[in-house]
């Protein structure tokens, strides 16, 4: 028997009667039943629908595979026929940002490219969790604006505009957000007394420490490596010292910045001279340094609850009185008396100067030198070294900007990226497009700089950013994750002043993978000349033969 979506969910008894103004009057149930609707002779032609796929990773039976199936279901029963699919896999359902699917959806409706008339999506909790029910209402009625209606799935009502229905509809997209919110209070209850009891609340461990599991016992089972969850309920995680060589930079760290009086950019420099990384294999910063300098959990304490950023809203910094804190909870890295040590000399060296006295120094800087970088304020000892300015104001280019300096564009490595990644991130939603017209379907995961291609094909999308070598020497560098698990790279180089696309390089993501140099330039016999095209015919090529 095939499953019914809309059967296998209980509805109150109170949705089966009628309001009206004579009272209320009880309702067919079978006239409720999606499936049991009649179907005019005029309405079985073949309707054309989207679906919307959405999965956290709250619950296994909201994966993307079951709801699809439980949509094939409603539409078959329908005479609909899925021409498309949106889906955000992982993806958060508080917001809209990171939810790249839905973004495109809504911009392809507003925009006149659907060519579908419904939205067919699981249920409304899956259409948002959204604090605000407003939200997902306006999002709902752009569709219907566009003439597109949005049909939830699993739902024990049609989405047809009656007072049930609307009664229905408001409640439940008032329940979703309500029940993000009780989550999250049960979350946080539950990690501060994990806290309080001296185990691990969560997420990675820092630099020179590991994470142990242990049962309920607390008999030590395993070591947890980066990426890697406890399954059972009854397991904790605790911290434990890591590698000795870890062990001995995090106090090479301490003892350079206490008995030495290093700042956190010497120390940081320091390090990447000796090839040394951080676990994740990154180089380090003055604020990775400056991180580990304040990090209570050196001394054996673990502390919660210093910032929260709960139900996806503005990071908010607690006072101390809010920490959830349990002192001694693990083997103590650093000294006690040489951590007070650091801290003392952080807060005098961040209560030295106010904002304008530290600008004051970037600027005298400026004028003396008549350029300003990284490395030139790193040299100069009279001024606070750059994580300062970056914790103060954001980033070098907001100080820079504060004090009038603008430096030329091959030092505005930032805004540089983010200009590549718009031009880039534009072609790829034209790509999309072009992919839907041909019959295929289409995702995109900015965050992985992943492009499906009908679940058949992953392309990693990469950029190359024209970097100027002095004398009018011009170099490509190249940017694009060699990790990510592809069947082929689609690299976009950039022209001269990296504003527009010049070409495009398509090549098999093995051969990247076997790269070995940390940066890869268009020089890399990778991108050879047979890797080269002037349009993206042969990537739409590829494209056509895997969705046939």
């Amino acid at each position: 028997m095939a499953f019914n979506p809309v059967a296998s969910i209980p509805t109150p008894e109170w949705a089966y009667w009628r309001i009206g103004f004579v009272g209320f009057a009880k309702l067919d149930r079978s006239v409720m039943r999606p499936e049991a609707l009649p179907i005019d002779d005029d309405v079985k032609r073949v309707a054309r629908a989207a679906q919307y796929l959405c999965m956290s990773t709250e619950h296994q039976k909201y994966s993307t595979q079951n709801q699809a199936e439980a949509i094939a279901t409603y539409a078959g029963l329908r005479n609909i026929e899925i021409v498309c699919t949106y889906a955000d896999a992982g993806r958060s359902g508080l917001r809209l940002d990171g939810r790249d699917a839905l973004q495109r959806l809504l911009n392809d409706v507003r925009n006149g490219r659907a060519d579908f008339e419904f939205v067919l999506v699981y249920d409304i909790s899956r259409w948002g969790r959204f604090q605000d029910a407003d939200e997902s209402a306006y999002y709902e009625y752009t569709c219907k604006e566009a003439g597109i209606q949005v049909l939830y799935c699993a739902e024990q009502f049609e989405n047809d505009g009656s007072l049930v229905s609307t009664l229905l509809k408001n409640l439940k997209r008032a329940m979703a957000g309500e029940y993000s919110r009780d989550l999250s209070t049960k979350v946080f209850i539950g990690q501060c007394r994990i806290t309080s009891l001296g185990f691990w609340h969560g997420g990675p461990a820092s630099y020179g420490l590991r994470r142990q599991l242990v049962d309920e016992f607390g008999t030590p089972k395993a070591q947890l490596e980066y990426g890697q969850q406890k399954s059972l309920q009854t397991d904790r995680v605790v911290l434990k010292p890591g590698p000795a060589f870890e062990v001995e930079t995090v106090r090479h760290i301490f003892r350079s910045f206490v008995a030495e009086r290093k700042n956190v950019t010497d120390i940081a420099e320091d390090l990447n001279g000796k090839q040394i990384r951080t676990t994740r294999g990154n180089c380090w910063s003055g604020q990775t340094i400056d991180k580990i300098l304040t990090n209570e959990i050196y001394v054996g304490n673990v502390v919660f609850n210093r910032t929260s950023f709960k139900l996806k809203q503005k990071s908010v910094v607690n006072p101390p009185d809010m920490w959830i804190r349990r002192d001694k909870a693990l083997e103590a890295i650093i000294a006690p008396k040489i951590f007070a040590k650091a801290q003392k000399l952080i807060a005098k060296r961040r209560q030295r100067m106010s904002d304008q006295e530290v600008l004051a120094k970037l600027s005298a800087l400026w004028r003396k030198r008549g350029h300003l970088s990284n490395d030139i304020i790193i040299a100069a000892k009279t001024v606070p070294d750059t994580s300062t300015y970056i914790k103060r104001f954001g980033s070098l280019a907001a100080a820079y900007r504060l004090i009038g300096f603008r430096p030329r564009s091959r030092y505005c490595w930032a805004e540089t990226e983010a200009r590549i990644q718009g031009v880039v991130d534009e072609k790829v939603a034209s790509i999309l497009l072009k992919i839907e017209k041909m019959g295929g379907c289409g995702n995109f995961d900015r965050r992985a700089r992943l492009l499906t291609v009908s679940e058949k094909l992953a392309v990693s999308i990469g950029s190359a950013r024209c970097v100027s070598e002095g004398a009018g020497q011009m170099r490509w560098h190249v940017r694009i994750n060699k990790t990510t698990k592809s069947d082929m790279a689609l690299v976009f180089k950039m022209n001269h002043s990296n504003e527009t696309i010049q070409e495009y390089y398509l090549l098999p993501a093995a051969d990247l993978a076997r790269t070995t140099v940390k940066r890869l330039r268009m020089t890399s016999r990778v991108f050879s000349k047979s890797s080269r095209h002037d349009s993206l015919d042969e990537f739409y090529r590829i494209c056509a033969a895997h969705i046939a």
